[in-house]
């Protein structure tokens, strides 16, 4: 289910799997065509998704996106006695209400930053008396990764409140987290649990901003790399023994057991790694790059998953890092330029990944639709030769009305280089 850059590179590892002798998408993309029949379902109508499942023997449902998942589509599919792999509706508040999460590090004693759930205007702007700049401030709910701001002053964070509770983010922002700021660098870290076992997979850095140098709006991301090499072996041990685990555990034991993929969002401090946030899906674009790594059966694993049994498999990763550019319509993220021609050219000629995010096919032609339009991906044995066979993929690429960033991983390469000398 979806049809964005992480349900294609989904798709395209699923459709790899030699458990797998059928693969529909829904809606999918033109990339996902290629590995998958696309059919035309609405997610938000459940008995239209289990009609189909039923009358084409499907034996299990991956949820790409977080809309469906807070939703209770899972929900709806399991009441049905179809596998679904993606977690309940109450489960996937972790990524539904910014509060709860928050809440729940605070009942588990997870090491989290200081906050302040609210309700109104006026008693957010009370809060933040509470903090000194810059200041932290997150719509409780789904804003398709746009609903965080970092404000420099207090007038930047003024200005901010009255966009979120003015409507910006719609009813994400009906309640808003102050929280206060961490310094550190950020890295992702993903687990997959059935609610009881939990089974590590994978880690990554992506990069938020629009621009080069990290400038510029918060997006749903502008590229990624994975691993992470500042996310250590002795960091992940941490970082499943302090986090995760509690997490999967408090769960469990408040009556909503998770099921599926967990996202944590970290920042590694000074005092250890702390959690950003949440979220009840695979990133995108982390999800394309943990992908091009994965040497195990996909389908195999998020069956266990959905079925209970994730003791009986493991997940194997090459020694390849792999790093992804998102190509953006011009515009984005305010309002990205559609209907763009696009030209793939030979990207794919030296072994890198063109995943579709953001495209559909007119006349034939393939065209732009959406902000985030590609996900040109690369692998190489380390970060500066990912990086480099990306961007020679991304400069084969025709797409006159989009853009990228020409720094993704680039603090990474720069370690890299110094390491080097």
């Amino acid at each position: 289910m979806g049809s964005g850059g992480r349900e294609h590179a989904l798709a395209w590892k699923l459709a790899q799997s030699p458990s797998c002798a059928k693969l529909f998408a829904s809606p999918g993309n033109p990339g996902m065509a290629q590995d998958a029949e696309c059919v035309a379902l609405d997610a938000s109508d459940h008995a239209a998704v289990i009609a189909f499942c039923q009358s084409n023997a499907v034996d299990l449902v991956v949820i790409g996106p977080e809309a469906p998942l807070v939703d209770g589509l899972a929900d709806s599919l399991r009441a049905q006695n179809i596998a679904t792999f993606g977690p309940s509706q109450a489960a996937a508040q972790l990524e539904g209400s910014k509060g709860f999460t928050k809440d729940l590090c605070l009942r588990a004693g997870i090491p989290t930053a200081g906050y302040v759930r609210t309700n109104s205007l006026d008693e957010a702007q009370e809060a933040l008396l509470g903090f000194v700049a810059p200041y932290v401030l997150k719509a409780d709910g789904l804003a398709a990764g746009k609903g965080v701001v970092i404000a420099e002053t207090r007038e930047e964070a003024e200005a901010a409140l009255l966009d979120m509770f003015g409507g910006k983010f719609g009813e994400a922002g009906a309640e808003v987290v102050i929280e206060e700021f961490m310094q550190g660098e950020e890295a992702s870290f993903f687990a997959l649990t059935d609610g009881t076992a939990i089974l590590p997979f994978g880690s990554a850095q992506d990069h938020k901003r629009v621009g080069d140098g990290d400038t510029g709006p918060n997006t749903g991301g502008m590229g990624a790399y994975s691993p992470a090499p500042v996310l250590t072996p002795e960091l992940e041990a941490q970082v499943l023994r302090e986090i995760i685990e509690p997490t999967v555990a408090t769960m469990r034991a408040e009556g909503t057991p998770y099921s599926g993929v967990l996202y944590a969002g970290l920042m590694l401090t000074e005092a250890g790694p702390k959690l950003i946030e949440y979220n009840c899906r695979f990133g995108d674009p982390e999800c394309q790059v943990l992908m091009m790594r994965l040497e195990s059966d996909l389908a195999e694993i998020m069956l266990a998953c959905a079925e209970g049994r994730l003791t009986e498999v493991g997940a194997h990763f090459g020694t390849q890092t792999a790093l992804t550019v998102v190509l953006a319509a011009n515009g984005y993220p305010e309002a990205p330029d559609k209907g763009g021609s696009i030209d793939l050219g030979g990207a794919e000629a030296g072994g890198a990944k063109v995943f579709h995010a953001g495209t559909k096919l007119a006349d034939g032609a393939l065209i732009a639709n959406g902000g985030r339009v590609l996900n040109v991906t690369a692998t190489g044995p380390n970060v500066t030769a990912a990086q480099e066979a990306a961007y020679r993929a991304v400069d084969a690429i025709n797409f006159p009305t989009g853009f990228c960033r020409r720094d993704i991983g680039q603090k990474e390469v720069a370690r890299e280089a110094e390491r080097a000398k």
